[in-house]
Formats: structure tokens, C-alpha cells, sequence
């Protein structure tokens, strides 16, 4: 399996693998990435894709958004999504995509990754509950233990405060859960 930054021709195969993954909500899952994709500027987030024999089978990206601090705001990034094609499922692709993203953005001194999603897959990546750190969730929606955060060694103690996420994430109603 290779790890590699997404190429404008892989599109088509990311979006395909966003929609397997993720059954009846792949079409917005699929349209926020096709979003966030025009987000990303150098040094300003990773998209990157796990493929095998030619096939891309895995996709995670890390986008940039803001943590409103009290002495300023701070760029962050924010893991969304993760999605590895369900036959490709428990065979380490997911978990290889997030550790080599993590390990991208500790070298490029990002101190802060954030998240929604099971805590019980993401703590072994070091991720925590934000909410007893000092983070507060951008919106009442998201369930406090799925709001999480890994401090990178860019990360300083005064880095705390309010997560805003980036405007593509609300215009595809991609936060928190609705009933």
C-alpha cells in the first residue's frame, strides 16, 4: 500500500470511496471534500489517499480552521473525513492515513488537530476529549466525547479557547449530529 498526496485525478476515485464509505451519507460527506479540497493552499492542510495495486482504497484529509484563543486566533487543522472502502475495512489503511497525516503536520509545527468521531478508535493517535482541555465545540450538536484534540509538540499552553470551523463544513451541514 502506497501513501501519497492526492492528485487531481484521483477526484473521482476519493469521492467514490467517501460514498461506499459512508452508505446513505456519502453524497455530503463526498460534496464537503470536493469543498475542503479548494481549501487547501501549501502548508495549509493534507489530502492524502491510501492506494493499492492501483486502486485508491482510503482517503483522509486534514483542512485548516481556527482556534479563537484569548491572545489570538490560531490556525489549526481539523480531521474530516476519514473513509476507506468497506472491503478494505480492518486491514490498518485508515489508521496508516491518519498517522502519516498526524506525523505531516507535527513537521509542519501545526499544534492542533481536532476532530469528531469515536474515541475509541481515535485515542490510540493520542487524540482526547477537548472539552476538559480547555476547547470549547463549535457547535451544541457535537456530542462531548466525539469532540477531540491532539496536541502537537507546535502546540503552547495558552492555546485554548473556542474551535470555529471552516466555512465549508457548516455550508454542507457537516457539523455535530442531527436528529
Amino acid at each position: 500500500m502506497d501513501l501519497r498526496e492526492e492528485r487531481p485525478s484521483d477526484r473521482q476515485a476519493v469521492r467514490d470511496t467517501h460514498l461506499q464509505a459512508f452508505g446513505d451519507h456519502g453524497p455530503v460527506v463526498a460534496d464537503l471534500v470536493d469543498s475542503l479540497r479548494d481549501t487547501i493552499a501549501p502548508d495549509g492542510g493534507l489530502s492524502l489517499v491510501a492506494e493499492q495495486d492501483g486502486l485508491v482504497v482510503g482517503h483522509v484529509m486534514f483542512t485548516r480552521s481556527l482556534l479563537d484563543a484569548d491572545r489570538r486566533l490560531v490556525d489549526v487543522q481539523v480531521l474530516s473525513p476519514l473513509g476507506v472502502l468497506p472491503e478494505f475495512h480492518r486491514r490498518g489503511i485508515g489508521s496508516a492515513l491518519v498517522q502519516h497525516g498526524l506525523t505531516a503536520l507535527a513537521e509542519r509545527a501545526v499544534p492542533l488537530v481536532f476532530l469528531e468521531g469515536d474515541p475509541g478508535y481515535y485515542s490510540r493517535f493520542g487524540f482526547e476529549p477537548a472539552g476538559g482541555l480547555g476547547f470549547r465545540k463549535p457547535s451544541l450538536r457535537i456530542p462531548d466525547g466525539a469532540f477531540q484534540v491532539v496536541r502537537l509538540p507546535g502546540h503552547e499552553p495558552w492555546m485554548t479557547g473556542t474551535l470555529v470551523y471552516a466555512e465549508p463544513f457548516w455550508r454542507h451541514d457537516s457539523v455535530g449530529l442531527r436528529s
